[in-house]
C-alpha cells in the first residue's frame, strides 16, 4: 500500500494553498458578509484549470485525476467554503455528468465553457417535495416537436443564480415510475420560459447562491436531452456519487482550517500564566480534530482512488462525505470552544467556519439517507 502523493499530485495542492493564502482569505469574510458571489475568484480558479480538473483538454478541462480534485477542494475549502462548494457543484455535478453521458457535440457546446471557467454550471434535482427522495420529483419534461417543454420548480440549486448552464432532472414518462426521470441541458441565459426565483437567506456558505429555478414551458432544444430518455436516475446516483466526494473534501478543507487557527490562538492566549495550549483539556481537543480529519481525509482519498480506477464507489464516497461532514461539524463546535467568546464574534473567522460546517451534513445527501446507502451496500454484499 503507497501512500504518497505523486508529483502532479503535490504541485497542484501546493498551487492551490499558495492561491487561497493570496486570493481567499483575504477577500473571505467580505464575501461571506456581502453574500457576493467571487466571480473574480471563479475566473482565475478556471485559469488555473480548478473548474474543469478532470475533464479531458479537449473540453477545457485540466485532465487531472479524482485525487488531485479532492486535494484542491480541501486547499480552496479552508480559505473559503463557499468558494469550494461553487467550485464542487462546476466540477462533479454539472461537469461530471455531461462529460459521462453527453454527446461529443453536447461536450463541444456545453462542457467546454463551464469546464474552462468561462461559465458556471449548476444540477437542478432537488424540489420542495423532492429531497431525499428525488423519484417522487413533479417536473416533467414533454416532447413537443423538436423541443422539450420543461414545467417545475427546483429547489436549493447551488449555482443555480449565477450559473450560465444546468443539468435539469424532470419526468417524461410518469407511468414508468423512477424509469421514467431523464436528464437535460439547459441554456440558463437563453431559454424562453426559464427564470430564477428566490434566493435563499442562509446560515452559512453565503457567498455561494442558492436558488429556486422555475421553468414555465421552457422549451430546450430536443438535441439537449442528456444521454438516453429515461436514463435519468441513474445519470443522478452516479453522478450524486461523484459530488459526495466535492462535499466531504470541503466539510475537510473547513475542518483544517479551524483546526489551523485552533492551534495558533491557543499558542498565544493566556490564561492563569501560560498558553491555553499547555492545558491537557486544550491539548485533547486539538489532538481530536487532527486525528479524526486525517481519518476523514484517507477516507476521501480511497473513495477518490477507486473513482480513478473505475471501480465502484459508492458506499465509499457515503462514508466518506458522512465522515467527513460529522467530523467538520464536531470541529467546528469545538473551535469556537477553543476561541471561548471570541469564536461567538465575527471578529475571527471562526464562527464563519461553524456556520458552514453544517450544511455538510445536508446537501448531497443528508448523513441520514447517507447511513442508508451504506446499509445497502452492505447487504448487497452479504449476498454475493
Amino acid at each position: 500500500m503507497h501512500f504518497e502523493l505523486t508529483e502532479e499530485q503535490k504541485m497542484i495542492q501546493e498551487m492551490c494553498r499558495r492561491f487561497t493564502e493570496k486570493e481567499i482569505k483575504p477577500v473571505a469574510a467580505r464575501l461571506d458578509e456581502e453574500k457576493e458571489h467571487p466571480a473574480d475568484l471563479c475566473r482565475k480558479m478556471g485559469e488555473l484549470g480548478l473548474m474543469g480538473i478532470a475533464i479531458p483538454e479537449e473540453y477545457g478541462g485540466a485532465a487531472m485525476d479524482y485525487v488531485s480534485y479532492i486535494l484542491a477542494i480541501i486547499e480552496i475549502s479552508k480559505g473559503c467554503a463557499s468558494t469550494g462548494v461553487i467550485m464542487s457543484v462546476n466540477n462533479s455535478l454539472y461537469c461530471f455528468p455531461v462529460n459521462t453521458f453527453g454527446s461529443p457535440e453536447q461536450k463541444e457546446k456545453y462542457l467546454t465553457p463551464v469546464a474552462s471557467g468561462k461559465a458556471i454550471g449548476c444540477y437542478a434535482l432537488t424540489e420542495a417535495g423532492a429531497g431525499s427522495d428525488p423519484a417522487s420529483m413533479s417536473t416533467t419534461a414533454e416532447l413537443n416537436g423538436d423541443s422539450w417543454v420543461i414545467n417545475g420548480e427546483k429547489k436549493f440549486i447551488t449555482n443555480g443564480n449565477v450559473s450560465d448552464y444546468c443539468v435539469v432532472a424532470a419526468v417524461t414518462n410518469r407511468e414508468k415510475g423512477s424509469k421514467g426521470i431523464s436528464s437535460f441541458i439547459v441554456d440558463s441565459r437563453n431559454t424562453p420560459g426559464f427564470s430564477v426565483g428566490r434566493v435563499e437567506e442562509k446560515l452559512g456558505i453565503k457567498a455561494s447562491g442558492t436558488a429556486e429555478l422555475v421553468f414555465i414551458d421552457a422549451r430546450i432544444p430536443k438535441e439537449n436531452l442528456l444521454g438516453e430518455e429515461g436514463a435519468g436516475l441513474k445519470q443522478m446516483l452516479t453522478t450524486l456519487d461523484a459530488g459526495r466526494l466535492g462535499i466531504g473534501a470541503q466539510a475537510v478543507g473547513i475542518g483544517r482550517a479551524v483546526l489551523d487557527e485552533a492551534v495558533e490562538y491557543s499558542k498565544t492566549r493566556e490564561q492563569f500564566g501560560r498558553p491555553i495550549s499547555k492545558f491537557q483539556a486544550i491539548q485533547w481537543k486539538l489532538a481530536d480534530m487532527a486525528t479524526e480529519l486525517d481519518a476523514a481525509e484517507l477516507l476521501l482519498l480511497r473513495a477518490a482512488w477507486l473513482q480513478d480506477s473505475g471501480k465502484p464507489f459508492e458506499k465509499e464516497s457515503a462514508m466518506a462525505k458522512m465522515f467527513a461532514s460529522d467530523v467538520a461539524m464536531r470541529a467546528a463546535v469545538e473551535g469556537v470552544q477553543v476561541l471561548g467568546g471570541y469564536g461567538y464574534c465575527k471578529d475571527f473567522p471562526m464562527e464563519r467556519h461553524m456556520r458552514d460546517a453544517k450544511i455538510c451534513q445536508i446537501y448531497e445527501g443528508t448523513n441520514e439517507i447517507m447511513r442508508l446507502v451504506i446499509a445497502r451496500n452492505l447487504f448487497k454484499q452479504a449476498k454475493n
